[in-house]
């Protein structure tokens, strides 16, 4: 597993950013049993950067918490049958791993979401980070179904990674 880390943010949130991604990313992989070794993106970023990538890839012009990038296209979220098949432009040429995609997230909306749930800065990143790869993975929550499948997840995974509110 390759996690591609990089902070651009100005904010320190006391934590340990790169160590906290690799250990979320890699139990998440293997709580959907991914049967690759993958690649994922991660970028640090602040308000205004968000904001402008938001707008630019998803024409939503305010600032978010969290960005997904997948790099495929899943039929069935956590399902990933198809990718050799189909997907072959989803793995890396020299390493042979699945290219999962990007995550971007906002430093500044991690401590203020924080404070605003009452929970640690650790707890939020780490579900931020969850809730990305789940998208990575298919998943999403336009659908009161889904959205009740993805929490459920979410839950699980922080559960079992012992990071809890």
């Amino acid at each position: 597993m390759t996690v591609e880390f990089e902070n651009e943010s100005i904010l320190d949130l006391g934590i340990d950013l790169p160590g906290i991604a690799r250990q979320v990313i890699e139990f998440t992989l293997d709580y959907m049993t991914c049967p690759y070794e993958a690649q994922v993106n991660v970028l640090i970023t602040g308000e205004q950067e968000i904001h402008e990538i938001n707008l630019q890839q998803r024409g939503i012009d305010r600032p978010t918490d969290v960005l997904s990038f997948p790099m495929a296209e899943y039929e069935i979220p956590g399902n990933f049958d198809f990718l050799e098949e189909e997907g072959m432009d989803c793995f890396d040429p020299d390493s042979g791993e699945l290219l999962l995609g990007d995550i971007v997230v906002c430093a500044e909306r991690v401590l203020a979401q924080a404070e605003e749930y009452g929970h640690s800065v650790k707890r939020e990143y780490a579900f931020l980070l969850t809730h990305s790869m789940l998208h990575l993975m298919g998943f999403d929550h336009m659908e009161e179904a889904d959205a009740a499948v993805m929490e459920q997840k979410q839950r699980e995974i922080l559960d079992q990674l012992g990071i809890t509110r």
